[in-house]
């Protein structure tokens, strides 16, 4: 007896890696073993050395597949066993573990956008739709494209034991959302990664494509984001804590290291419009989409909660957000004795 694992992987293409997978035939009973492949066709290795190695850290059921079959998320290390240099998960692993006890955890709000073809699901073969206004959370089929497949990959997620936690339509048409978590910073980056395989997989038998591409649609449509979420458990019990980690996000030459690191066309996306900062400014403020840090307003009423960094792309490495946004939030906090 037997069972199917699928082995999912981020390769190295820049600036905006992509998911590979292939399928192991393993006998019932074992787990899922160390296993290969050829890095020269994944833009991790040159052919006269084009080994490397997928070293399983995450495995859930299949939920395509169905029966013992599972998903098995890898990381991708070199033949010495050392994190290879597009393993963005080996650095969050070591910061994390450091901060570990301050409990920090996200929710990731994921955007994306549908097309079938070269047009966004919704827009018409010569021109654009109405403007958008109607399409954020609507109904109807004069608004929604796409709600088959949002559904079927909402049911894929939670049958594969993912902590989504809501979908809605987005403000463009063929454009929705995914929330992940709340989770650590480890679970929350390793299950978005498989919720955005199952994305694909799931369009994929629907003949449509989903992209993270951060401004789908040139002109006046908003962009695509991964909303983070954020918070100690000292953020969940004071608001001084919240203002602290507003403020370290901010200091010195730190907002523009991190939006470099939050997805390729950044620049598109954060203009100052469309419910954006611009991408080379800074801001925190208490419900003000318009800001780079949102802090929601119940957090201010109750005087404690989380706070939401509004900059990072649809297409954001999840490992490197969560790495960095831990680091600094979670290294001011201590200096303030607030952790």
């Amino acid at each position: 007896m037997s069972y199917k694992a699928e082995y999912i992987w981020i390769d190295g293409t820049l600036p905006t890696a992509r998911l590979r997978s292939k399928t192991k035939v393993v006998e019932t009973g074992a787990e899922p073993p160390v296993w290969g492949f050829d890095g020269s066709s994944t833009n991790q290795a040159e052919g006269r050395s084009s080994d490397c190695v997928l070293q399983p850290v995450f495995t859930c059921p299949d939920p395509l597949r169905g029966g013992a079959d599972v998903l098995v998320l890898c990381e991708v290390l070199d033949t010495d066993l050392s994190p290879h240099a597009s393993n963005t998960r080996a650095e969050l692993r070591e910061v994390a573990g450091r901060h570990a006890a301050q409990e920090p955890v996200f929710g990731i709000e994921q955007e994306y956008t549908f097309f079938r073809g070269s047009r966004p699901l919704g827009f018409p073969e010569n021109g654009f739709p109405a403007p958008q206004g109607g399409y954020y959370c609507g109904v109807g089929a004069d608004e929604i494209f796409g709600r088959e497949v949002v559904e079927a990959h909402l049911d894929n997620c939670l049958k594969a034991g993912l902590a989504l936690s809501g979908i809605n339509a987005e403000v463009m048409p063929g454009q929705w959302e995914f929330q992940v978590g709340p989770l650590g910073p480890l679970e929350v980056a390793d299950q978005l990664w498989v919720a955005r395989w199952l994305l694909y997989r799931t369009a994929e038998d629907f003949g449509v494509s989903a992209t993270l591409d951060p401004k789908p649609a040139k002109g006046d449509w908003n962009g695509a984001g991964a909303h983070t979420n954020f918070s100690t458990w000292r953020m969940r019990e004071s608001y001084e804590a919240i203002v602290a980690a507003c403020e370290a996000l901010g200091e010195g030459d730190r907002p523009l290291t991190h939006v470099r690191a939050y997805g390729a066309g950044v620049e598109a996306r954060l203009t100052g419009a469309h419910e954006t900062a611009p991408w080379d400014e800074y801001s925190y403020g208490v419900s003000d989409r318009g800001a780079s840090v949102r802090i929601p307003w119940q957090v201010e009423k109750d005087g404690k909660g989380y706070i939401e960094d509004r900059r990072p792309n649809a297409n954001v490495d999840p490992y490197v957000v969560t790495r960095l946004m831990v680091d600094t939030c979670c290294t001011a906090l201590e200096k303030a004795g607030l952790d």
